[in-house]
């Protein structure tokens, strides 16, 4: 048997980190998924589908991603029944995230990690030295390398 559930979409809303009772961490998030194809003359729809991180995924989740940022899901689909406030019996459909991934552009995750700031100035050094240029794609612009031994592949 299969279980296996693979999404990218964007998240409808900033993820919030939660621990159990036992200390474990746990972070339930949607994403906005957009469906391959559309009727002719109407918009593409989407589908949001719910998303629990658990652990080290979880605390993952929650330090790195914002509203509106794309990510991407690797999991298995999982249903729990639960009882409402009203005793009205449900049942949730989710993916229970192993792996989650960054696809969007750098520009989009700008200002959204916990860490240090980046240089704007490169180091002394680097500055010095001229970058190499091939962007004519001369055949000046290469070497060809001589030799008679075997490809080591």
């Amino acid at each position: 048997m299969l279980n296996v559930a693979v999404i990218m979409g964007r998240l409808v809303a900033d993820p919030e980190l939660r621990h159990t009772a036992s200390d474990i961490a746990v972070c339930s998030f949607r994403v906005a998924v957009d469906r391959s194809f559309a009727r002719q003359g109407e918009e593409r729809q989407a589908d949001f589908i719910d998303v629990v991180a658990w652990r080290s995924t979880a605390e993952f989740v929650c330090r790195y991603f914002t509203k509106g940022q794309m990510i991407a899901v690797n999991g298995s689909i999982q249903t729990r029944s639960y009882e409402d406030r009203q005793g009205n019996k449900r049942t949730a459909v989710e993916i229970v995230a192993d792996n989650v991934s960054f696809c969007g552009s750098k520009r989009e995750s700008t200002g959204s990690f916990d860490r240090a700031p980046l240089p704007q100035e490169a180091p002394p050094a680097a500055q010095s030295l001229p970058a190499p240029a091939y962007s004519s794609g001369a055949s000046e612009d290469f070497e060809e390398i001589l030799t008679d031994d075997d490809l080591p592949f």
